[in-house]
Parts: structure tokens; C-alpha cells; sequence
């Protein structure tokens, strides 16, 4: 089995890869450098592209996924493709428009799943669906008190297929994973192999997961690398899973984690290094009333 045909099924009948190529970079990273590794990760085997407008990078996103159906190596089917509403358009008028507009710099049709951050303007988002330019709609760093919220809102129209949030052996949101299965919910992890960028949300003396001596003993055990581990933990745990990275040596490594398996030892193991540490805290919203991270899940 490979990148290409694992997938998980969504409560509304679409399908998701498990295993999506992240695509964020910090300001002083060059464009094109998101352009040659999209087309990298595609050529590797990834069909699951995580993108966002708040990214600022959509345009080269779109150029590296249309590249590779030109020259054959896909067709646009074949490419799962995920973009977010930022906060800034989260007025129900605006919500369209925002999708529209990235919609025209990825030079594409339809994305696969639209992601909303807060609980609001989720009328907007079941219209975009109904219109054909999202196939799914999804939330990201929802707890479960929000995303109850919504579920139980009068005339919701589609349940969330997705909740993106940081996930990772720090943090493995074993509550919330398990409330997400129970509603038919996919837990999608960001950050999963930890994180030290960007320095705006991150504080920079948090510890590098994957110098984890428990995580680099198990990649030695199993002839893998830190990051293979952490990702195929999620993978086994029912977590679609994305990994980020733009070293060509890496985005091959990443797709390699079809092809072996952790113990249920292991997997125990792993689950003990949870300590419920967060890179991303989002200090700039802690005063907000839906501020996620204040719930214990």
C-alpha cells in the first residue's frame, strides 16, 4: 500500500488520503521553493495537498499541482486538495468570494475540502459545497464543546467531515480523537512532527520532538527515521496525518510509511510520551470567549 491508495472515508461519502503534504512555509522562505516541493511531493507519491489563503502561497500550489496533469504524472481527480477560510472573511458575504479567489489562484475548479477555524458562517460554507466548489467542509482547532455546538445546530445541513487540529506524540488528543470517531469526524493532525516555526506563534525553547530519545530508539529499532515513526503512529491510531517538509530526501522518507508497522508495544509506548504540550498556543486569542485551548479537549 502506498501514499496514493490509503485512504479514509468521510460521513459525506467523499474519501480523504491519510497521509497529506503540508505545505505552510514562514515569509522568508522563497515561493518558488513551494512551487519544487508540492511538485517533489507529488512525484513522491503524495495525492493530499494541504494548503490555506492565510499561507499566501496558493498560486504556486496551484502551478505545481497543474504542472504535474500536464505532463501526465495526474489528473485533477487523483489530487485531494484542502484550502482554509481565514478569519478576516468569516462574514457570511465573504465566505464565497474568499473561496472563489483562491479557487482562481490555485486554477482550479473545486477544492476537496474547505476548512472554517471558528464557529461561525457555517451557512456560507454549505453553500459553497451545494455550489460545487467544495466538495467537503471540514473545521480546524475546534473543541469539543464547539464542535457540539455545531453539530447540534438547528438546520445544519452537513456535519463537519474533519477536524484539523496539532496532533502528535506530545499531544495526542486521545479525548478528542476518540469524540471526533464517535461522531463520525476524521481528526486530521497538523504539526505532527512537532515544530520550532514560525517564531510568531512558536516559542523557540520547546522541545524538538524529534530528538525524542524514546522516538529516536524506536527509528534505530526499526531501521526508520524519528519522523517515519511519529507519522506512522498516527496513521495506526486512525489520524489522517501531514507532513511537512521541503527537503527531497525527507518528502520520499515521508511516503515510505506504508511500508512497515509499529507493535501494539510500541504504540503503547508512544502513547506515553503525551504530555499534553502544545507548539501552536495561539497566546494572541487566549482572551477570546471561543478561545479552543481552554477546555481540557
Amino acid at each position: 500500500m502506498d501514499a496514493k491508495g490509503w485512504c479514509e472515508k468521510l460521513n459525506d461519502g467523499h474519501v480523504i488520503p491519510v497521509l497529506g503534504f503540508g505545505t505552510y512555509a514562514p515569509e522568508e522562505v522563497p515561493k518558488s521553493e513551494t512551487l519544487e516541493a508540492t511538485k517533489l511531493a507529488i512525484d513522491a507519491g503524495f495525492r493530499h495537498i494541504d494548503s490555506a489563503h492565510l499561507y499566501n502561497n496558493e498560486k504556486e500550489v496551484g502551478q505545481a499541482i497543474q504542472s504535474k496533469i500536464e505532463d501526465g504524472t495526474v489528473k485533477r481527480e487523483d489530487i485531494f486538495y484542502t484550502s482554509k477560510l481565514w478569519t478576516t472573511f468569516l462574514r457570511p458575504e465573504l465566505v464565497r468570494k474568499a473561496l472563489e479567489n483562491s479557487l482562481k489562484n490555485l486554477q482550479l475548479d473545486y477544492v476537496d475540502l474547505y476548512i472554517i477555524h471558528s464557529p461561525i458562517a457555517m451557512k456560507a460554507m454549505e453553500k459553497c459545497k451545494d455550489a460545487g466548489l467544495a466538495k467537503s467542509i471540514g473545521v480546524s482547532n475546534f473543541n469539543r464543546r464547539q464542535l457540539e455546538m455545531i453539530l447540534n445546530k438547528p438546520g445544519l445541513k452537513y456535519k463537519p467531515v474533519c477536524n484539523q487540529v496539532e496532533c502528535h506524540p506530545y499531544l495526542n488528543q486521545r479525548k478528542l480523537l476518540d469524540f471526533c470517531k464517535s461522531k463520525d469526524i476524521v481528526l486530521v493532525a497538523y504539526s505532527a512532527l512537532g515544530s520550532q516555526r514560525p517564531k510568531i506563534w512558536v516559542d523557540q525553547s520547546s522541545p524538538v520532538l524529534l530528538e525524542d530519545p524514546v522516538l529516536c530508539a524506536m527509528a534505530k529499532k526499526y531501521q526508520r527515521t524519528p519522523a517515519q515513526i511519529a507519522l506512522r503512529y498516527q496513521l495506526q491510531r486512525g489520524v489522517v496525518v501531514l507532513a511537512k517538509s521541503y527537503n527531497e530526501k525527507r518528502i520520499k522518507e515521508n511516503v515510505q510509511i506504508f511500508e512497515f508497522q509499529l507493535t501494539s508495544e510500541d504504540m503503547k509506548i508512544l502513547d506515553g510520551l503525551n504530555q499534553n504540550f502544545r507548539y501552536f498556543q495561539l497566546k494572541i486569542a487566549a482572551d477570546h470567549p471561543e478561545y479552543p485551548f481552554a477546555d481540557e479537549y
